[in-house]
């Protein structure tokens, strides 16, 4: 088997077309980009935080990440603007495929008690979020060198216009989602 996105180009783009009735190829839901986010509200406290997540983010995506500054002065957070308070990582091309398949291959199934990533994740317009709530679930980080367990956001963003497009194309990619009880 290739990769995820020979897999995609080779199978699932007929399988998708077929599935939901569309009828040219360049409206078959594809996946644009995929952002992962971690946000830092400790950082505030200490700067020297930042360096140490921009790392971590940076092993486990393979792209080097940028640190975020707050936009605004919050006096109740003691924030002032042009704080360091996070760090984020834009994945496009394959690096974005190499990601995905290791997340949903390598990591999720490293999470205690997984029983499925919740659907309730799409925004009404074709993208889907969901919370990594350990960042120790990859292979990259090294248990034993990390000062403090963090967790970061991952959205998928799709061209597709409605979630029940973006649903078929993950599900069809192997997102692992939960599947609803019947009692």
């Amino acid at each position: 088997m290739g990769t995820l996105k020979e897999q995609y180009e080779n199978e699932l783009k007929a399988a998708l077309q077929q599935q939901l009735g569309i009828a040219n190829v360049m409206d078959i839901p594809r996946i644009d980009k995929i952002v992962l986010n971690m946000g830092l509200g400790e950082a505030v406290q200490n700067p020297k935080i930042v360096e140490k997540a921009a790392q971590e983010l940076t092993l486990i995506s393979g792209q080097k990440a940028v640190v975020t500054r707050a936009k605004k002065s919050i006096a109740t957070f003691k924030l002032r603007e042009g704080m360091p308070i996070g760090t984020r990582v834009t994945l496009r091309r394959d690096r974005m495929y190499n990601f995905l398949a290791k997340l949903i291959n390598i990591a999720l199934p490293r999470v205690r008690d997984f029983r499925g990533v919740s659907p309730k994740g799409f925004d009404g317009r074709g993208n889907f979020s969901m919370g990594v709530t350990e960042h120790i679930i990859f292979p990259e980080i090294d248990y034993d060198k990390i000062d403090q367990i963090r967790g970061f956001n991952v959205t998928i963003v799709t061209t597709s216009k409605t979630d029940d497009g973006a649903r078929a194309l993950l599900e069809a990619i192997g997102m692992p989602f939960r599947k609803k009880q019947t009692v």
